[in-house]
């Protein structure tokens, strides 16, 4: 795809859909990937940026003019239709993904869904859960940094879905699969945790929530953490 690994991990877990919104599009690449290889016929790419939006516009001209796409200037699912297939929201925090979600007037869960939260993970899991949506895949790579995807969709009547507290903490996909990228960075947070540890006139009440927390991670390595 060629857009750096970032972008291109977000578009392959992108699907054929009849409607697709971008929201917080910044450039607008995935939008591009999706018109360009005829995954969607109505896109929706929005942003809070003028800037932002600016460049998306620029580069997703051709298929504005052929009313295939349109451009928002607006925050989370303003301007975006609730009636939207699939939805990617990536580059913001999990609690600020959420709140879009949850917003009292545009909010809505989309029938399928990639979200890539920059932190909080954890919460943006738990709502989904709470509200009626059903993970497919949660998963870390990197690239520079480490980052969290979690795709899924609406779940179907009926349907349910149990998670662990550790399956929320840090996904199902992860724990189940060890992937390198997930491995890496709960070293880097052991590495982070042991940091903290060594510093002087550390509290007593500080040093046991630390030591917790490394015991924990460690579990995570050795597998005991389900």
């Amino acid at each position: 795809m060629g857009y750096g690994k970032r972008i291109d991990t977000l578009c392959a877990l992108l699907e054929k859909c009849e409607s697709f919104a971008d929201v917080g599009c910044d450039h607008g690449y995935c939008s591009e990937f999706v018109l360009q290889n005829g995954l969607c016929e109505r896109v929706i790419f929005s942003d809070v940026s003028k800037g932002s939006l600016a460049k998306a516009e620029k580069l997703l001209a051709p298929f504005v003019a052929q009313g295939k796409a349109k451009g928002v200037l607006g925050d989370g699912f303003y301007g975006v239709p609730k009636d939207t297939e699939q939805v990617l929201i990536a580059g913001m925090g999990g609690c600020e993904i959420v709140s879009i979600l949850s917003h009292e007037k545009y909010g809505f869960l989309p029938e399928r869904f990639v979200f890539q939260p920059m932190h909080d993970g954890e919460k943006l899991r738990k709502y989904l859960l709470a509200h009626g949506g059903y993970i497919l895949r949660d998963f870390t790579f990197s690239d520079g940094k480490f980052y969290e995807v979690i795709v899924g969709r609406r779940k179907k009547a009926g349907e349910t879905q149990s998670y662990t507290q550790a399956e929320t903490e840090f996904g199902k996909e992860n724990l189940q699969t060890m992937p390198k990228a997930f491995v890496e960075r709960i070293r880097k947070l052991i590495k982070n945790t042991e940091s903290y540890l060594s510093r002087p006139n550390l509290q007593e009440a500080s040093r046991l929530e630390l030591l917790e927390k490394r015991e924990r991670l460690q579990g995570v390595l050795r597998g005991e953490i389900k």
